[in-house]
């Protein structure tokens, strides 16, 4: 029996995520030459404008009328700009999900249905109340909802419990960790050479589920760092760490895997390097899924020029300026492919649960790095 998509594709790459809505749109064309052999592309053009006061605006320039929608943005960018009474704006978070909201509106109700790719899920640090504060995070998605999105697609949610929001529409929060680890197979020959003399190490409690998995699918001992902090002073919204602690068993001459959600301003990551080198461990390997670099990578090429990183795996979920991307000590993973492959089940209706529980896949690898 010959399955028939929801609707007639259509992707939405909003000026955030184009260089990622590119590489998706080929891989989908390849995969569908069969069937869309007249199409020649899946992305919807769209015109994003700015007046000079900053008000902003979207416009479709095609029909979107019965289709499947797939809208991307990477609420990360921060190298998309606007002019703004004289001066040049970068577009933080905040911008971005506003553009996801215009494209929302434009459809109008017109399309079949609507998914919103957002790799890096909008305020996802702003999902839990400690004191009279805001959940941005949560009323972000609830107005998603309201303007009829029925699919929200993101990566490594900080805290995946706060689709509870939004009990009524589906939420899939997915991994990149096949990625991470063919990646990390690919490049590094020692890589898993030798079991015993490798470490997965979580750099906090949050990060410990993760770092349990990857443990688990590898094969791999795990330790643990968790961090002192000072709860009387607030240093940058956030109370800041005075000693990061480690348990686990001795990293002397060990090769260190250390994994985590995201490298923000990268501070845990140096600490938690350097104690690893005075404990004396061998190679540093970081694997994360979102480099932010929020204070620049001025001090990771410090690091690696000391040998106290050797190299940083992360995805292209999120924006990376090309000089990240050269840098030595830099690896990026390309996810375009595993979201077509996402993209291409949901507009036929079928399970993507093969895609979400990376497991098999790993070991497949695994076996496949043992027999050659």
């Amino acid at each position: 029996m010959t399955k028939i998509p929801y609707g007639q594709l259509g992707i939405i790459a909003l000026e955030s995520c184009k260089d990622l809505g590119n590489k998706i749109d080929h891989y989908l064309l390849e995969k569908r030459k069969g069937t869309d052999s007249d199409l020649s592309t899946y992305l919807i053009s769209v015109e994003e404008i700015r007046f000079s006061n900053g008000e902003g605006k979207i416009i479709l320039e095609e029909t979107v009328r019965g289709k499947d929608i797939y809208i991307l943005c990477d609420i990360g960018n921060y190298s998309c700009t606007y002019e703004m009474f004289g001066f040049t704006n970068h577009k933080g978070p905040d911008d971005h999900f506003q553009d996801i909201k215009r494209i929302l509106s434009a459809i109008g109700g017109k399309a079949r249905r609507i998914t919103v790719i957002m790799p890096l899920l909008v305020a996802s640090r702003q999902h839990k109340r400690k004191r009279r504060e805001s959940l941005d995070c949560a009323i972000a998605l609830q107005e998603l909802e309201r303007l009829g999105v029925e699919d929200i697609l993101t990566f490594d949610a900080h805290d995946p419990t706060v689709q509870n929001a939004i009990p009524m529409i589906s939420f899939d929060n997915l991994y990149p960790t096949y990625e991470i680890v063919k990646s990390l197979i690919r490049e590094e020959e020692d890589f898993l050479a030798c079991r015993s003399n490798m470490l997965v190490i979580s750099p906090d409690t949050g990060a410990m589920d993760r770092a349990i998995y990857y443990s688990s699918v590898l094969g791999l001992d795990i330790g643990l760092f968790y961090k002192r902090r000072d709860y009387s002073t607030i240093v940058k919204g956030k109370n800041p760490i005075v000693q990061h602690e480690y348990m686990g068993r001795s990293v002397e001459g060990q090769n260190i895997l250390i994994v985590d959600d995201m490298i923000a301003s990268g501070e845990s990551i140096f600490d938690i390097a350097k104690e690893l080198k005075k404990r004396n461990a061998k190679k540093v390997y970081v694997a994360v899924s979102f480099s932010l670099f929020t204070e620049g990578i001025e001090k990771f090429n410090e690091f690696y020029e000391k040998g106290l990183i050797d190299k940083v795996y992360s995805t292209n979920l999120s924006y990376l300026p090309d000089k990240v991307k050269a840098a030595p000590w830099f690896k990026e993973v390309d996810m375009s492919k595993f979201i077509s492959k996402l993209i291409d089940n949901i507009n036929y209706d079928r399970s993507i649960s093969n895609l979400v529980d990376a497991t098999q896949g790993i070991k497949k690898l695994l076996d496949e790095k043992a027999n050659s």
